[in-house]
């Protein structure tokens, strides 16, 4: 079992950035108080957007000027391996039971976080050209609440 935490949890009314919040309310369809302009995010299926805090600094070593928030992430996550998160993958968020997710998919980038890229290139975090390092998608299986600092444990692929 791989262990993590929640380095930030991120919303906004809607667009990007999302801004930190120190702990968030997971429902099925996303977290309360974060809301989509782009009927292409949010949903049972898209509930919830994860990226990894070692993919943006290695981002940001490469001169990007990404920051956990600005490419629409509700969780940014550190210490796992961002490549083993990939569809089928079930984590655990919070101390016991806790909030559960299942990563339906990987995200497709969209021009709306060209901000946080050098050229405006997007497309650095779209899976197929990149592998391992895109945000993923995942469905909410357990409700609850998300704190920042909290533990993340990947748990295992979906049943």
């Amino acid at each position: 079992m791989s262990v993590g935490r929640i380095h930030q949890i991120s919303v906004s009314p809607g667009g990007v950035p999302k801004n930190a919040v120190p702990e968030a309310r997971v429902l099925r369809d996303g977290l309360v108080g974060d809301a989509h302009h782009d009927h292409r995010h949010g949903g049972p299926d898209r509930a919830m957007c994860l990226f990894s805090l070692e993919v943006i600094r290695r981002l940001q070593r490469e001169g990007h000027p990404i920051a956990p928030g600005t490419v629409g992430e509700n969780l940014t996550v550190e210490g796992l391996d961002w490549n083993q998160i990939r569809p089928g993958s079930r984590m655990v968020v919070g101390d016991g039971d806790g909030v559960e997710l299942e990563v339906v998919a990987y995200t497709k980038p969209c021009s709306t976080i060209r901000e946080s890229f050098t050229a405006l290139e997007f497309r650095r975090i779209q899976q197929d050209l990149h592998p391992g390092e895109s945000r993923v998608y995942a469905r909410v299986l357990r409700e609850g609440t998300v704190r920042m600092g909290d533990p993340c444990r990947v748990i295992g692929p979906s049943a």
